[in-house]
This record gives structure tokens, sequence and C-alpha cells, in this order.
């Protein structure tokens, strides 16, 4: 038994990173397989990343096994070589040797036999290497949508919630005019943010603006002057027109990404997100009960229906395509004031997390029937490419 899941010290624990390759045989290499938010990505890597973790799973080293996650596909003449990354946790008395060679015999033994519809290689495997600072080294391969955070609480709340811990929304960024917190915003590259264009109603001088990083607004693990703010060409300040409320912001220099500053996924324009999917919502709004939060909140909301958001007693046909519901009828629970132009993410069953809204406006917060209202990101997709390059 490891002793210290019962209770010692967490700095015994260290994360080890284990970069495994092997050739399947029966799969073509797809152009797709380039991006990694493709579905053709996503279900190939799915598949293995399942192979890989059921392995463990199974296993003597089920207690140190954390995830895997495939960060290549590349083509081969026979088929596809796929470069994956390991994650165990061991502390610090464990025999390092004897548990490498453990890894790899356990997965080897694996592919030797039973791996489902896929034809593997076995004679193409290897395992190496272990690395002790993720955020500059092997994790650095995968290129969004990673949280730092193993496992996720799925009772937290913004009005009446909780705080987020460190590296748990390691994409989310603070908009501040002149010092002053004043909106949320996704990190979508290291040089770029994507946030509401109502943010920036009246003050559009990039000089005045900041964005600041991690869970505290003050002091924040790291701060960027902005360069350029590109709202979209058709937003207009009007109400109620809400549509066309999405912003991209460039920052002056590249963050360093780290632990817990990291970007977000951004799905395909054609991915859907089915209604009644959980996603999450974050920011450093207001609460009904409190004033000024410094500490980055979040909560947990459902995808409505468009169709039943579009009902009488709820927005009465206002909300266009461009828009996503998500919250609950029965209220309670919803993002707030200051928490505009955050994100609303999702992660998929690889653990990869993307962005599917921008915090964009709703009646109120968290009254019944009136849920929280994002702007649409696949709706936006093609947009947020032309003017960014991603």
């Amino acid at each position: 038994v490891n002793k210290c899941r019962l209770g010692c010290n967490i700095l015994d624990q260290e994360m080890y990173f284990y970069n495994g390759t092997f050739k399947i045989t029966n799969v073509q290499y797809n152009h797709e397989f380039d991006k990694h938010t493709s579905k053709e990505f996503r279900d190939l890597s799915t598949s293995i990343e399942m192979l890989v973790t059921n392995t463990f799973r199974a296993s003597i080293l089920n207690k140190k096994y954390i995830r895997s996650h495939v960060v290549n596909l590349s083509p081969d003449a026979s088929g596809v070589v796929v470069e994956l990354v390991l994650m165990f946790e061991f502390a610090s008395n464990d025999n390092r040797a004897a548990l490498s060679e453990r890894v790899k015999s356990i997965l080897l033994r694996r592919l030797q036999t039973n791996t489902g519809y896929l034809a593997i290689d076995h004679s193409t495997f290897k395992l190496s290497g272990k690395f002790l600072d993720p955020a500059k080294s092997v994790l650095s391969l995968i290129d969004c949508g990673i949280r730092r955070s193993k496992s996720l609480s799925y009772t937290d709340r913004i009005t009446g919630g909780m705080s987020a811990q460190d590296g748990e929304w390691p994409w989310q960024a603070s908009l501040q005019l002149s010092g002053i917190h004043r909106c949320g915003a996704t990190l979508i590259s290291d040089t770029w943010l994507v946030t509401a264009a109502h943010c920036f109603k009246g003050q559009q001088n990039p000089r005045r603006w900041t964005a600041s990083f991690g869970t505290v607004v003050r002091p924040p693990q790291s701060r960027r002057s902005v360069r350029n703010i590109i709202i979209h060409e058709k937003y207009t300040d009007a109400i109620p027109n809400h549509d066309y409320d999405i912003a991209v912001v460039q920052l002056s220099s590249p963050v360093e990404f780290t632990n817990n500053i990291r970007m977000v996924c951004l799905p395909e324009e054609f991915y859907v997100f089915p209604h009644n999917t959980t996603c999450f919502v974050t920011g450093w709004g207001a609460s009904r009960n409190e004033g000024d939060i410094n500490n980055l909140r979040q909560a947990e909301v459902k995808i409505i229906d468009t169709n039943i958001c579009n009902r009488a007693e709820v927005y009465n046909g206002v909300i266009t395509p461009g828009m996503v519901c998500a919250g609950y009828l029965e209220g309670e629970i919803d993002a707030c004031q200051g928490d505009s132009g955050g994100p609303l993410v999702t992660g998929d069953r690889r653990g990869i997390w993307y962005l599917v809204g921008i915090v964009s406006w709703g009646d109120e917060c968290a009254k019944k029937n009136k849920p929280g209202v994002y702007t649409r990101v696949t709706y936006y997709r093609d947009w947020i490419a032309a003017k960014t390059g991603i």
C-alpha cells in the first residue's frame, strides 16, 4: 500500500512523465490527424488512451497511474505512428528504476495480446524518459486544454460558490481597465485572448488595458499589457441587440506557459455541444452576497436547448444561432456582473477542455427562467481564425 495515499505530505509525491511510441498498422494516415481538435484525431486518440488506461487500471500500478495523452499521430508507410505521454505519481521512497521497468513490461504485454480493433506492431514499442517539469517539457507537446488538477468536484458554484484552485482553469484571464478588473477573458494562444465585445464599451484604447493571469486578481501570477483590441465589425452597443458579442485581444508579449497558465482548446466550427452537456463557467464577478471578489470562482452549468431558451417565459425568441444558453431554468446558479467575457468550457472524454461560450448577457443573475446567455464560439470560429490565425 502506498502510505502517502493515506495522508502524508503531498510534497512526497512526484509526477513522472513517460514518452511512449508505437505503430498502428490497420489505420491509414489522415491529414486531419494534423489538427489535435479534429474529430479524427480525437476519436483515434480516445481509443488509444482508453486501451492504455484500462491496462494500468487493471494492473498493480493502478494507484500510481494518473492518465495518458496522445500528443502526436504521424504518417508511416505501413500505418500511423503514435506518440503518447503516460503520467504517474510516485512516492519519494519508490524504486523509480524498478517502476519504470514495470510500466514498460505491463504495457508491452498488453500490446502483444489484446488491443481490440487496433492492430499494433508491438515490435515498434518504445518507452523512455521521465520528465519532472511538465510545463516546460513533455506536456508542452499537448497543444491546449490540459488542466493541472487530476479530478474535479462537481459541486462548486460562483453564486453561493467556492473558489477555484491554482491550475484548475489555467486559461482564465482578468482584463483590467486602469488596473481595475472589468471582465474575464480566455487564453487561446500565448499572445491572444478571446472575450466579449461589450467589455470595451467606450474604452477601446489598448494602452489603458492590462491582462493578468492566475486565480487571484491581486497579486497576479503574471501580467501583460495589451497591444491590440479587435471587436467584431458587426457588434453594436444597441440594446437589446446582443449579437456579435465577441472580441480578441493581442498581448504585448507572449505569456510563458506554466502549470497554472495554459491555453484552452478552440472547437472546430462544425462541432456540436449537445444540450444538457455539463460545462463550467469561471470568473471574478459579483456574487449576490458579496462585493469585490479576489479569488476565481467556478460554477457547474448545463447547456440548455435553444428551443427551450426561446420559449415565451424564458427569452421569448431572442436567442440567435450565435448564442448558447447554459444554466438551470430554476435559477440559483449563474455567472454574474464582472464575469463577462470569461469562459464557458467543457471537458471531453480525453480530459481535454474546449471553449464552448463567452459570458455575454442575461436577465440579472441566477433568476428563475433566466439562464446565462453566452456567445457561441463555434459560430464565430472562422472569425477568430481570420483575426488571430488560430
